[in-house]
């Protein structure tokens, strides 16, 4: 379905106006994000995609709606998984809880330019070339199988050759600075570590991309519903992080629902030209999984790993 070029105006001028809020207003000075505030934002966050989806709904109809409620609610819950690496990384480099804000802001806005390009692509390769929904749900599956055997992955930034290749033309400060990105040491310019932190967190992005675009596209290919949903998740996501920094652990089954979302959107994608699973269907099973997985995760807890 066409979307008139105004929607998409309007969409933007809301973002950068929530984003200017954000920082230029509520977040202008660094201060330690409580879980109460983290709370109260992640929910006006999901509030506003609710209020967005019942627009959609009487826009453009029931279908459309319940794709993006769909797309949303597989891309907030792929997000969750950020988190886990998130925390490696503010931990790894000792990030004072107070500067971790300003950090994902700026990870937020790389974060939603690639995921720009990455669909626009990816609508563009499947109009073009219609096999690569093929590739798009084994590569999907393939993630899901490896999230299913995935050990505890450990953040070693000495051999991230993004961090290595950057390093090579300018100089990092050991030390902080506040919450700058570079500062001035004898009158030469250096990045500082926190500005490392950023590069990680836009890796983390792009490869998590590689994964979340591929399933919301097994959904549905409209642009404008990709579009939205995935910016509705990714805004939504420096406050869940707040909000989940400390339980987080508690999901220890998370990541194995999330796996197996995967694994039933690459199929669902690499059937589709055969039997198209009904997206009510789709969501019932998504949420379903998701919700199974929290549940369970608080139930039992985690086995104790052999030595």
């Amino acid at each position: 379905m066409e979307t008139p070029i105004i929607s998409w105006i309007i969409f933007n001028a809301f973002v950068l106006m929530m984003l200017a809020l954000d920082l230029g207003v509520f977040h202008r000075k660094s201060h330690e994000v409580s879980v109460k505030e983290a709370f109260t934002w992640t929910l006006i966050w999901v509030f506003l995609a609710l209020i967005f989806n019942a627009i959609i709904y009487f826009w453009r109809g029931q279908q459309q709606a319940l794709e993006f409620f769909t797309g949303y609610l597989v891309e907030k819950a792929l997000s969750v998984d950020n988190i886990f690496v998130f925390i490696m990384i503010f931990t790894y480099f000792q990030v004072p809880p107070k500067y971790q804000h300003k950090v994902l802001f700026w990870g937020i806005i790389g974060a939603l330019i690639m995921r720009v390009i990455f669909i626009f692509a990816g609508v563009a390769l499947l109009d073009k070339f219609h096999f690569t929904i093929y590739f798009f749900g084994a590569l999907l599956i393939f993630t899901g199988i490896k999230m299913l055997n995935h050990t505890n992955s450990k953040i070693n930034p000495d051999k991230n050759p993004v961090l290595k290749f950057f390093k090579k033309f300018i100089p990092v400060s050991q030390t902080l600075d506040e919450d700058r990105f570079f500062t001035q040491i004898n009158g030469k310019r250096y990045a500082t570590p926190l500005f490392l932190v950023l590069i990680l967190i836009e890796t983390t992005d792009l490869i998590f991309a590689v994964d979340s675009i591929p399933a919301i596209l097994a959904i549905t290919q409209d642009q404008f519903i990709v579009y939205t949903s995935n910016v509705f998740a990714i805004l939504g996501l420096r406050s869940l992080y707040f909000a989940l920094a400390g339980v987080i652990h508690r999901f220890w089954l998370l990541s194995y629902g999330l796996a197996i979302v995967l694994i039933f959107v690459g199929i669902k994608m690499t059937m589709v030209d055969f039997y198209k699973i009904p997206i009510e269907w789709s969501l019932l099973l998504i949420a379903t999984i998701i919700a199974a997985s929290i549940i369970l995760s608080l139930k039992f807890k985690k086995p104790t790993e052999s030595l």
